[in-house]
């Protein structure tokens, strides 16, 4: 009896190695060559991997879909909400910055997702955020429709120092002010101002930084200073430790915040961040955003 038993398992043992010998061979086809064509996308080791990403054409977007002039913030929420679905999956992503239709992920040096193949990073990371703006479009939105999908366009630039990641940030932040201050100007000529779109670029043509706040503030009253700091420095994301107001109890959380990369201080606050192999996370002392509310609601739900 036990013999028998010994040489039915023994069976069953050949059967499933030859068929698992038999697929081996089949998976390794004539046709298997052609994968001798893709190329190798590995990103240089120990340098900054930028993933910007880029609305296509979304000054028609923004038209179709009646976005407020200068600013909408439905649409600067959305957009900082996407990103922070792309934070949530990607712990290697240590700092993120938006503005108008762009955003920039910024991975550590040492990274090693997906063997920093370039491909599968601007891929993987415009997928969840191209689809986590629809997705959460009507959470923004409410009943304004969707009249057709967005696009957004994706490089990967790679920086091999602390300064050079650090003045890219810098770059795009001031982008942002130099952007929002023509843009405030621009559409209050035009919606307080009452001049169609040539005079008032034909008004601006020449003009710089003082002239514009001149006309703001002259002609409409309008102090830019005190304009909502979204609008003029753009949202930064990043993982600090938020303290529960109805608790002792702290949280890692994603945060959105505000603040001014081009002064020498946020980065003396923020040096952990250049540490590639740093985990450590800043205590938050700002306030509790509808983004940050709803992590530490979630976790709540969790516990």
């Amino acid at each position: 009896m036990l013999t028998k038993k010994i040489s039915s398992v023994v069976n069953r043992c050949m059967k499933y190695s030859f068929h698992k010998i038999f697929l081996t061979k089949m998976a390794k086809s004539s046709f298997e060559y052609v994968k001798n064509f893709e190329q190798d996308d590995a990103l240089l080791p120990n340098t900054w991997i930028v993933v910007r990403l880029d609305g296509k054409c979304f000054h028609k977007f923004s038209d179709d879909h009646n976005f407020e002039k200068p600013n909408d913030i439905r649409a600067l929420r959305l957009m900082n909400y996407a990103a922070f679905s792309v934070l949530k999956d990607f712990n290697e992503i240590c700092i993120a910055f938006g503005q108008s239709d762009e955003y920039s992920f910024i991975l550590k040096k040492n990274s090693t997702l997906y063997k920093r193949r370039a491909a599968k990073l601007l891929t993987t990371i415009n997928s969840k955020f191209s689809s986590s703006y629809v997705f959460y479009w009507a959470k923004f939105f409410g009943k304004e429709p969707m009249q057709y999908p967005p696009a957004f366009d994706g490089r990967i630039v790679l920086y091999p120092s602390n300064e050079n990641l650090i003045d890219y940030l810098k770059w795009r932040q001031a982008d942002v002010h130099i952007n929002n201050l023509y843009n405030t100007t621009f559409w209050t000529l035009i919606l307080r101002g009452q001049l169609n779109p040539v005079e008032a670029e034909k008004r601006l043509c020449g003009t710089v930084s003082a002239d514009k706040n001149e006309i703001l503030f002259k002609e409409f009253n309008i102090n830019y200073n005190n304009e909502p700091e979204i609008f003029k420095r753009g949202t930064i994301l990043l993982r600090q430790i938020v303290s529960e107001d109805t608790s002792d109890k702290s949280v890692a959380a994603v945060v959105d915040i505000h603040d001014d990369m081009l002064k020498a201080k946020f980065w003396q606050r923020h040096c952990d961040l250049l540490e590639p192999r740093s985990k450590k996370l800043l205590s938050y002392d700002g306030p509790i955003t509808d983004m940050i509310r709803e992590q530490i609601q979630i976790k709540e739900n969790t516990i």
